[in-house]
């Protein structure tokens, strides 16, 4: 039920979106001429790894001189960047990774290699589900550049203050998700993304 409404939904996504796909990937392609998408490689459902798409954000070869976390004022953030990333529609691509099995609308998000080596035991069951676009932790954490922002180093940061709470609520997901849940997520997310507009 919940891979046949992911599905559903993705191709409807992308359909909706497509005109807003368009423009967004002439905009970053016309900045600078580097590639449209950034694929990040992700830890998925039992410790698969995946590349998970998304709009680039940020400058040329921007892993290679920063933290991996990054700040609400980030250098390595282009203008476009900027607005995609305030109404996360550099998020959108990730349809695409729904669509393909890789992702769900719904559920944990992914994470890098090296953060998932430092997961417990208990956090390690977040692998057992497909990682999502959004949940309940993404909702809390919408601000999460805001609270990095300053930090000498982002990476530790996250993991010491962001990450424990995002935990808890994921592994919170995974014991009461419903079908009632994941729309109720869904809604909080369009919603939280409208009223920044």
């Amino acid at each position: 039920m919940k891979r046949i409404f992911d599905i559903i939904v993705s191709l409807i996504g992308i359909i909706i979106l497509s005109p807003l796909l368009i423009i967004i990937s002439l905009k970053i392609k016309l900045h600078d001429g580097g590639p449209v998408y950034y694929k990040a490689k992700r830890v998925g459902k039992n410790s698969k790894l995946f590349l998970m798409y998304k709009f680039r954000s940020m400058v040329l070869d921007a892993d290679k001189i920063g933290a991996s976390s990054t700040t609400l004022n980030d250098p390595r953030i282009t203008p476009v960047g900027q607005f995609i990333r305030k109404y996360k529609i550099d998020e959108i691509p990730q349809l695409y990774n729904v669509l393909y099995g890789h992702m769900s609308i719904v559920g944990p998000r992914p994470q890098i290699e090296w953060a998932v080596k430092l997961y417990t035991e208990t956090e390690k069951k977040v692998l057992s589900v497909r990682p999502g676009i959004t949940d309940y932790a993404s909702l809390k954490f919408s601000n999460e550049a805001e609270i990095l922002e300053g930090s000498l180093d982002p990476d530790k940061t996250y993991m010491e203050l962001i990450h424990p709470q995002k935990m808890l609520l994921s592994l919170e997901y995974i014991k009461n998700q419903s079908f009632i849940t994941d729309l109720t997520i869904i809604i909080k997310t369009i919603t939280k993304i409208l009223y920044k507009s």
